[in-house]
């Protein structure tokens, strides 16, 4: 089902259900229920509720996006020092800078067509993309210099293999859900109580009431909504890409 098919059907689903409970409450109210005042108290708690809901909210969004972004910035990483292996390797005899540069070409074309895939479906990295960038390390590592020029190359060519590898662990770390499930059942409970308390003011069923109530709910399960898609940085919605790997070797995802 599309996300955006999902996010929809969640907030109607919340508009729905205030306005149902709404209904039904004016219609088991009794006939002397006074609906003009509503005690001091609940009015405050109603308020403090709300207040503390929404910086909970904000710090969830904040937190599940400061993920997202470092999961984006450890692709880049990668991307760039796998770039840099392809393009400080030229210092290298035609036949070892060639292998090199396939190895890489290989390892880069396995993460953007099949390891991406695992990662959103499976929340893992593969063992084919651990092999093809030990490969990379091995040709890196086993080439005996020749020439003070080659040498000078060497060790920078070790030290962007250990920042691509680093990036890679790091990637792995980022995939499947950050949230921990007691985060989860805060918020959604945070919500039921936060909703609920609107029905403490004595909502009536005036047409601007009922709109306020429905727009309310609506907004808080959109915002639970965001949580939720930004909380797997690269399998949902507005998820991590394969952009900074297409950029810098355009033909790896042929």
């Amino acid at each position: 089902m599309p996300e955006w098919l999902v996010l929809t059907l969640a907030m109607l689903a919340a508009c729905v259900v205030v306005v149902i409970v709404t209904l039904l409450r004016h219609r088991t109210a009794s006939d002397d229920e006074d609906t003009t005042e509503t005690p001091d108290v609940i009015e405050y708690m109603t308020m403090w509720i709300g207040v503390v809901y929404a910086i909970v909210l904000g710090l969830a969004i904040a937190g599940v996006w400061e993920a997202r972004s470092a999961a984006q910035d450890n692709v880049q990483t990668e991307a760039v020092a796998l770039h840099e292996i392809s393009e400080r390797v030229r210092a290298y005899p035609p036949d070892v800078r060639d292998r090199i540069r396939e190895d890489v070409n290989a390892y880069v074309g396995h993460v953007v067509t099949t390891e991406w895939k695992a990662m959103a479906d499976h929340d893992d990295l593969t063992d084919r993309g651990t092999e093809l960038l030990d490969r990379v390390r091995a040709d890196v590592t086993d080439y005996e210099p020749k020439s003070d020029f080659e040498a000078q190359a060497y060790q920078p060519l070790l030290d962007q293999v250990t920042i691509a590898d680093q990036a890679r662990t790091a990637r792995a770390q980022s995939t499947g859900a950050t949230m921990p499930g007691v985060v989860w059942f805060g918020l959604i409970a945070g919500a039921v109580i936060t909703i609920g308390m609107v029905f403490a003011l004595q909502i009536r069923r005036t047409p601007r009431e009922l709109v306020l109530a429905g727009l309310f709910s609506a907004l808080i399960a959109f915002l639970l909504f965001l949580i939720w898609d930004f909380d797997a940085p690269f399998s949902r919605g507005v998820a991590a890409s394969t952009e900074p790997f297409l950029s810098l070797f355009p033909g790896a995802g042929d």
